[in-house]
């Protein structure tokens, strides 16, 4: 266990990479509507999002279905990426593969389709994003004032790998290896098998 006190870079006018447009907010979402792919959107830059593999979607799948039924009765909810975050303090858009909001769910200037104050975030790691998920893009979450964990799940063996938030500027980080362990959401108060996670995911 460890205590642990990215910029986007994209033209979309291919013909001239030299000259970098920097976008606002509404440039940013008159795209996003009117675009068959994502893209992130960071202090006035724009990304392209890449797509999620066979097991990316599976191991997502197994993860809905594990928190609705935990979720029964609760003021939980379980949102997947198409629903858009917002970090205010790096003006910063992205649609991460798991959220978790508490209570009264906090939208961006009234944006329904854009919100402010998950608890839990999850990410499945793939190679092409894995250290952008566990750098900087943690670094943008950590600003969220509501965030209580951050997991990343790999999409090739058993692993998990969890940053509880234990106090201010401070997170614990803890990696969970094998096919006979359990998940521990601490942030929502459940638990359970790895396997359940994994379920139909050919490694």
């Amino acid at each position: 266990m460890i205590l642990l006190q990215a910029k986007p870079n994209i033209d979309i006018d291919i013909d001239t990479p030299q000259t970098q447009h920097i976008y606002s907010l509404d440039e940013y979402y008159a795209l996003e509507e009117n675009s068959d792919v994502r893209h992130e959107f960071c202090n006035g830059e724009i990304e392209e999002m890449t797509g999620g593999t066979i097991n990316h979607n599976r191991i997502i799948r197994n993860l809905v279905r594990i928190l609705d039924l935990a979720f029964q009765n609760t003021n939980r909810e379980v949102f997947t990426s198409d629903l858009r975050l917002y970090i205010p303090e790096f003006k910063k858009a992205t649609y991460p593969d798991i959220m978790v909001i508490e209570g009264k769910i906090m939208l961006h200037n009234n944006r329904q389709d854009e919100v402010l104050n998950p608890c839990l975030i999850i990410e499945i790691l793939s190679p092409s994003t894995a250290n952008y998920d566990r750098k900087d893009k943690f670094y943008y979450y950590r600003s969220i004032p509501t965030l209580k964990q951050y997991i990343l799940i790999s999409q090739f063996d058993y692993t998990i790998e969890s940053y509880t938030k234990t106090g201010e500027n401070k997170w614990l980080f803890e990696e969970t290896k094998g096919e006979n362990i359990e998940v521990n959401l601490e942030s929502i108060e459940l638990s359970f098998p790895i396997s359940d996670l994994y379920i139909d995911v050919k490694f």
